[in-house]
Formats: structure tokens, sequence, C-alpha cells
């Protein structure tokens, strides 16, 4: 049997900077590749780069319905910047109307089941439509984004949705990317200047205290320090990690 992508991208891409990781990602895998931006920092620099180097690399994202007005103006501005369509995936009507009549319009406070049904519907579902017959997923996870990301790899393949998801800026130190955005002139979302540092839907999103990880203004009602909203996680709750087994990971494209 062949060796995986995985086993034969991610240390390829390793050494590399970003601009050279997207592009021997679409070198190297055939197909359709959509990146998945929420239009945080790290996800406008990765537009960017895809943008301005003209890649064949769709990029896509989810519009929940509760997002902050600032982030629609970003993504409009984004749009503008580029001269590129930014296209979305939106939940399913008819189970968002099931959704908030069997919860109320903010029935996620109530409790943690609550909250991933909800996420469930908004994004999850959105998600798999983006995802469908796509060969290559692109995401703008960083490991020191929380502890639960802190041992993503760099290529990995993806059992929930068949696909191969890669990271290109997971080793990226946040300030670095903010530099690296200033530098290019990259908009970004205003809401990060006033600590807003990871940014999603605007009722499960606050502002992050001095000493917190980027992401502990997410569903703050919460105590669990592994928080995710399912995009990025198995049916079992869990962060994914690593490669399927063998016998679920595709050989290398002929």
């Amino acid at each position: 049997m062949n060796p995986s992508i995985p086993e034969i991208l991610g240390p390829r891409l390793a050494p590399l900077d970003l601009d050279l990781r997207l592009k021997l990602v679409r070198e190297f895998i055939p197909g359709r590749i959509v990146f998945t931006t929420s239009f945080g920092v790290e996800d406008q620099l990765v537009t960017h780069s895809i943008f301005t180097q003209g890649l064949d690399i769709d990029v896509v994202t989810i519009d929940t319905g509760r997002l902050f007005p600032e982030t629609y103006t970003l993504w409009e501005e984004t749009e503008a910047r580029y001269a590129r369509r930014i296209r979305s995936a939106y939940p399913q009507a008819a189970a968002l109307e099931a959704l908030v009549e069997e919860q109320g319009v903010n029935g996620f406070y109530k409790s943690a089941e609550a909250r991933k049904a909800c996420c469930h519907v908004r994004k999850v579902e959105p998600l798999s439509r983006l995802l469908a017959g796509v060969s290559g997923w692109i995401t703008g996870l960083r490991a020191d984004q929380s502890a639960a990301r802190a041992e993503v790899p760099l290529v990995a393949f993806d059992a929930n949705y068949r696909v191969i998801k890669i990271n290109p800026i997971l080793d990226y130190k946040r300030d670095d990317i903010v530099a690296a955005t200033q530098a290019f002139s990259v908009p970004v979302n205003e809401l990060h200047a006033k600590g807003f540092l990871s940014i999603g839907c605007a009722p499960c999103t606050r502002a992050i205290e001095p000493g917190e990880d980027e992401r502990a203004g997410r569903w703050w009602w919460e105590q669990d320090d592994k928080k995710e909203c399912g995009l990025h996680v198995g049916e079992d709750g869990v962060l994914r990690r690593g490669a399927a087994p063998d016998s679920a990971s595709p050989e290398v494209f002929e």
C-alpha cells in the first residue's frame, strides 16, 4: 500500500512558509480544495495568501445568522480588497425553526447539550455541505489557540468528512500573524482591538481577560477547557489530532 497523503505531505510542508505551503497543497492534492474562513486574523492571512497567489482554492464561510455586525463588515471589505467572492453556507431553515421552537431563541445558554445542538444546526450541518465532494480542506487552526489544539497535526485525514485536512498556520504565533496582516494591509476585524481575539457568534463570544487563552471568550459560561463547536471534532466530541488508521486513510492519488 502506498503511503497516505498526510504521511507524505506533512513533512514536505513543515519547513515551508505559508505561501509555499498553500502552493504545494494545491499542486499535490487533485480535485477541489476549500478554505473555510471565520474571518479571524489568522483566517484573513490565509485568505490573503490564497487570493494574492491566484490559487485555485475556494474560500468559503458559514453564516450562522448570529455573527457580529463587524464580521459582516469585514466580509464585505475582504471581497472588495481582493475582488473575489466568498461563498457561504447557511443553516437549513426547517432545522433552525425546529431548534428555536424546542429551546427558545437563546436556549444554548441553558446547557452544554443545548449549545452543541445549536452549533450543529448553525455550523456543523452547513459545513458538511461546504465539504461535499471536496478533496482538501484548509483551516486556520493554530496550536497555540488553546490547550485542546496544541497537538493537532499539520496534515491529517479527517474521518468525519472523508477529506484531507490541512492546517497551514498551525505552528504560527499570533503576534507574527498580526504583524504580517499589518505589513500586507490585510483587513482584520475591528473587534480584535477590543479584546475579542477569537470571534464566533455574537451571543457566544466575549472579550478575554488578561492571562486567558485566545478561545476563553468562546462559550464563556461553560467550564470545559476543551470547548469546541463541533467543526473540528469527531462524533465523540474529541478534537482530532492525527490521521485515521491505515484502513480508513486514502492512498496517494495516482
